[in-house]
């Protein structure tokens, strides 16, 4: 027989009974059956924050453009820079790539009001990323009635999409002319000699007159090659002087007849010419002939030369044979380099820029032998410009053409 166990086990705690509180519905009894919902998991969370950053994000890219196209409409009329956003830009047609994947969409052009569309509820508008904003242009300011007649002026050019226009700088105001004071006109004499004195004045920037001596193993090649550099061509005539000097190949001598005279001019501009006239080589002797000078005149105005009576002597008969004629001649008024020194030629072209300002004109002949004669000119240049004086040539000179 199994013996029982008298010994007590120790008391155990009474459970509580466990009573279902009610759901705090509405007075209704839960139905017997009813499922409990389930715990919402943890990838329906991330997509509830991500759905709520978007939103978030549309919202604050259409508050901004709302803003900046607002401001764009009330942009202030004074010329400022505006800020407007980059797809209401015009696209330059240089921009333009030939790729049709790269062609920029055509900008559509604001509404007075800005008008929000009004999004459906549950549907999020797309998501966009939103255009650069960069600095436009100042408007351009209308163009000026333009009289009848005149072209309209150019427009400035338009800058590329994505830069800001330069500053516009103003024009340098007109500096006045000044009053004018007078014509020179310089002879450059005794070209022929050789070439390497003579491309010096070939580069002065001014109008020059350059007389060339027949006979000479450069003569011909002087002259083409002052006609070349735009420079007016002249014979340099030898003549006869009263000291018995060599006036060089070419000369004219007393005792000559008008025949002789003539045949020598014809030989001497043949090989010179085309020229626009002649001025004489010492001749300081036949210049105080009327007749030879008479011949010598007639000779000119036949071929439609012009003459310059450099003035060797002061007793000339030029000017009474050209009165005789009829005809109007030039005459020297200051030889510039009868000293070397470039003091004394700087005096001697101040001397005759005085005679143009009394008497509206001045004739000074130099030479190509001497070094610094052309160097002194082309610096004295602009000055002389600018102090109301021209240069001329002699044929404008004798004339009238000259200003």
């Amino acid at each position: 027989m199994r013996m029982k166990n008298t010994k007590k086990s120790p008391e155990r705690p009474a459970k509580p009974k466990i009573t279902k509180k009610a759901p705090k519905s509405a007075g209704k009894r839960p139905r017997s059956g009813v499922k409990r919902r389930k715990k919402p998991a943890a990838s329906d969370a991330v997509r509830a924050v991500i759905l709520a950053g978007v939103l978030i994000a549309v919202s604050g890219f259409i508050s901004m453009a709302v803003i900046v196209v607002h401001s764009t409409i009330n942009r202030p009329a004074s010329g400022g820079m505006a800020v407007i956003p980059a797809a209401e830009r015009p696209v330059p047609e240089s921009a333009v790539s030939e790729n049709p994947a790269e062609k920029p969409v055509p900008a559509v052009s604001a509404p007075a009001k800005p008008v929000e569309k009004p999004v459906p509820a549950g549907i999020p508008p797309p998501v966009e990323k939103p255009a650069p904003i960069v600095s436009a242009p100042p408007p351009a300011r209308p163009d000026p009635v333009q009289p009848p007649g005149r072209p309209a002026p150019s427009s400035p050019p338009v800058p590329a999409a994505g830069t800001t226009a330069p500053p516009e700088r103003a024009a340098p105001p007109e500096q006045p002319k000044p009053e004018h004071r007078g014509t020179l006109v310089f002879v450059i004499d005794d070209a022929g000699n050789n070439l390497r004195e003579l491309e010096p004045f070939l580069r002065f920037p001014g109008s020059l007159t350059i007389a060339v001596l027949p006979g000479l193993p450069h003569s011909a090649e002087a002259a083409r090659r002052i006609r070349a550099a735009g420079k007016e061509v002249f014979l340099h005539q030898p003549m006869e002087a009263v000291g018995g000097q060599a006036p060089g190949p070419g000369a004219i001598y007393s005792g000559m007849s008008a025949d002789e005279i003539r045949a020598v001019l014809r030989r001497n501009t043949a090989e010179i010419g085309p020229i626009a006239g002649m001025n004489n080589h010492q001749g300081s002797k036949i210049t105080m002939d009327r007749e030879a000078m008479e011949t010598v005149l007639a000779f000119c105005r036949e071929q439609g030369l012009y003459f310059l009576d450099s003035r060797t002597i002061a007793e000339t008969a030029a000017p009474a044979a050209a009165k005789r004629l009829g005809m109007k001649i030039g005459e020297r008024d200051v030889f510039i380099d009868n000293e070397q020194e470039k003091s004394s030629m700087i005096r001697y072209i101040r001397e005759g820029a005085g005679r143009a300002e009394q008497r509206g004109s001045a004739v000074m002949i130099g030479h190509t032998w001497s070094p610094e004669l052309a160097p002194l000119l082309t610096e004295l240049y602009p000055g002389l410009l600018s102090q109301g004086y021209s240069l001329s040539t002699a044929s404008a000179l004798i004339s009238g053409r000259a200003e």
